[in-house]
């Protein structure tokens, strides 16, 4: 199955942010994404931005001892494997399709795990329930509230598709 969408790394190194593609594999395989991220080298921070199909998106920040995750709705580990890596991460049990309703989104792992650069948990909540958005927008509202949306725009203009 062929999987759209885009991973980014975003590194902040003496107060100032990088935007770097990830390769594909990163939207297929977290073990790949969490990998890739572990290997850039920084003193500040470095995290993960997936884009998933545009239909939903993972936040992957690497920490000692392990990996903070965000997934922007656990339904999705209905139909992707990457999505259902990261409940297995989160020992939280992939929700019964009956009981997944199309117009609700079921954020699963930190909302929190960027408080740190700009963007508490209840905004981070805020911008998932902002459910007529796409998920490449809502990674841009991210962005914006960190600080490093120009270079993320910058990045993406870049890219196929």
């Amino acid at each position: 199955m062929t999987i759209s969408g885009f991973a980014v790394a975003v590194v902040r190194e003496d107060g100032r942010w990088q935007c770097t593609k990830l390769d594909a594999a990163a939207l297929r395989n977290l073990d790949a994404a969490i990998t890739e991220l572990r290997g850039q080298r920084s003193t500040g921070a470095v995290f993960g931005l997936l884009d998933v199909d545009d239909e939903f998106f993972v936040v992957v920040r690497p920490v000692p001892g392990g990996v903070a995750l965000l997934l922007s709705d656990a339904a999705a580990a209905l139909d992707y494997d990457i999505a259902a890596d990261v409940l297995d991460l989160l020992r939280v049990e992939v929700p019964d399709e009956d009981a997944v309703d199309a117009d609700d989104v079921w954020p699963e792992g930190d909302l929190g795990l960027l408080a740190d650069v700009g963007l508490p948990a209840e905004e981070m909540q805020v911008i998932i329930d902002e459910v007529d958005l796409y998920p490449d927008e809502q990674l841009e509202m991210i962005a914006q509230r960190c600080g490093f949306q120009p270079q993320l725009s910058a990045l993406l203009a870049k890219l196929p598709g």
